[in-house]
């Protein structure tokens, strides 16, 4: 249960105090410290801290006596300072959207790429680009070097709760990184869409088509990355990533961990249907005539149209026939 009043101030030593308090009602310091198996000055701090904190007071009557103050009180109106002063956070953050989308109306040509130098400071932009993300992060991803995949990487561990979807295109060396396979699987099960080539042009991550991030120096050097802000720059970087999508191949892992790319090909059902749209039979018709349900031709539909890299119907009969799923 420690831990769990860090958020209105109190670290696990303060926090331990005061339970114990509690617990207690009112104690002596000496017997504390003993309680709380720390050195009596230090018992002492922690609770000079709660007593700044109005969570505890020395008794008036027995000099030393510590009391504790009630939780539903004191935690209260802490809890409603900590609402208040987060209000005001939102309302600050609020504003100075507002100015800064003001401000980037029109932004000038040298504001529309950052120059970023050092391990520190990239590692620091990256992880803020991931985190500011609202809707979608797009990555390349080459060699050996860990750019999105990672179990140590907050942003992508909370992406699913945020409901910031990622697409990863992935080349096949990094596969063979010591955790690789490993990264790639935990990618895969929180849901991210994970495609492999054989290389990829350069190491890219985009968020929400508004803000990319690609490395500015070569192996060897410090790193440094350029941040692009949305600009033809921008847009030409997202057409890079997607030309590169639609080309790759969706990662699976069979049941050994094994890399399993799917060839991108539909079943013999998946052309059928195909086949029958393209002769301008509806859904319910195609599903009627095949004697399948009209949800599961629609996600096969979708499932295609996910493999094709595209976004509506005509442009997967497009993809089909220069795929030769079907013919002319």
């Amino acid at each position: 249960m420690d831990g769990l009043l860090g958020a209105i101030g109190l670290d696990e030593g303060q926090e331990s105090a005061y339970r114990a308090l509690v617990a207690l009602g009112a104690a002596e310091v000496p017997d504390l410290a003993h309680r709380l198996t720390l050195p009596v000055p230090q018992t002492e701090r922690a609770l000079r801290h709660l007593e700044r904190q109005g969570l505890a007071a020395q008794s008036s009557s027995r000099p030393g006596r510590w009391v504790a103050a009630p939780p539903g009180v004191a935690l209260g109106a802490l809890l409603t300072q900590q609402r208040h002063e987060l209000e005001q956070a939102e309302l600050a953050a609020v504003l100075l959207a507002q100015e800064y989308r003001a401000e980037a109306a029109e932004p000038a040509v040298h504001d529309l790429v950052e120059v970023v130098q050092g391990a520190s400071a990239v590692a620091h932009r990256f992880h803020q680009l991931q985190l500011g993300a609202a809707q979608e992060v797009c990555a390349l991803v080459r060699g050996r070097s860990q750019v999105v995949t990672g179990s140590d990487n907050e942003a992508e561990e909370r992406a699913p709760v945020r409901g910031v979807a990622y697409r990863v295109v992935i080349e096949r060396e990094v596969l063979t990184a010591p955790r690789g396979i490993r990264e790639a699987s935990s990618a895969l099960a929180r849901g991210e869409r994970v495609r492999v080539t054989g290389g990829v042009p350069t190491k890219l991550v985009i968020a929400d088509r508004t803000l990319a991030m690609v490395p500015l120096t070569s192996r060897g050097a410090e790193p440094a990355a350029l941040v692009v802000h949305a600009s033809g720059l921008l847009e030409s970087l997202m057409g890079l990533f997607e030309a590169v999508w639609r080309e790759s191949l969706p990662l699976r892992l069979g049941a050994s961990g094994a890399p399993e790319e799917s060839d991108g090909g539909p079943d013999a059902t998946d052309l059928e249907i195909l086949s029958l749209l393209l002769a301008g039979m509806t859904d319910a018709s195609v599903a009627k005539h095949l004697e399948l349900g009209l949800r599961t031709v629609q996600r096969r539909v979708r499932r295609l149209m996910e493999l094709s890299g595209v976004t509506t119907r005509l442009q997967l009969g497009w993809h089909a026939y220069e795929r030769g799923w079907v013919a002319r």
